[in-house]
């Protein structure tokens, strides 16, 4: 049985399949989990399983999530990954807000680059984005935390790769022109 016919199997809510497709997708969700890391660098307090077995989860909560085909669920699962590291950002954010007015100016080290900053404000500026152009934000999910390629971008979403790429250059151009100002 091919992965698509499980994931509409667990669509229905069949219990047995999920459990078929779980070690069939998990090391894709761990390349994904891997990637996102990756791209987010050093200062991240989940590791790849962590971030696989986070998104799992929310996977599985979700109410019987349609699953059109394979590419679909692993861009689903690219977005939850996504959100999960956003949350985590946002709440370490929070928490340095919180202890700062603990902290004299004198003792915060030189911190350097700061990736959660980078991966909140790219997270801002695909919400603006989202409110215009949802598709955009879809495909730079896919393609960027999700590691899809034009071609499996286009398959999943039923559209030209020729379009695909457009969208994705547009979306690229816009973000870095969002994220400058």
């Amino acid at each position: 049985m091919d992965i698509t016919e499980l994931l509409q199997r667990v669509h229905s809510g069949d219990q047995e399949a999920l459990n078929a497709v779980i070690p069939l997708v998990y090391s894709e969700l761990k390349k994904l989990a891997a990637a996102h890391l990756r791209r987010e660098g050093n200062g991240q307090a989940l590791e790849t399983t962590a971030l696989v077995h986070e998104a799992f989860l929310r996977l599985a909560g979700a109410r019987h999530p349609s699953y059109e085909n394979r590419s679909h669920f692993y861009g689903i699962a690219s977005r939850l990954m996504r959100q999960v590291l956003v949350d985590g950002a946002r709440a370490r954010s929070a928490e340095k807000r919180s202890a700062a007015a603990e902290v004299a100016l004198t003792d915060i080290p030189d911190l350097g680059h700061q990736p959660d900053a980078a991966l909140l404000a790219l997270d801002e500026a695909l919400e603006r984005l989202a409110s215009t152009d949802p598709l955009k934000v879809q495909l730079v999910e896919m393609r960027y935390f999700g590691g899809m390629t034009a071609e499996e971008s286009a398959e999943a979403l039923s559209m030209s790769v020729h379009v695909v790429r457009r969208e994705l250059r547009l979306a690229q151009a816009w973000l870095r022109k969002e994220m400058a100002d």
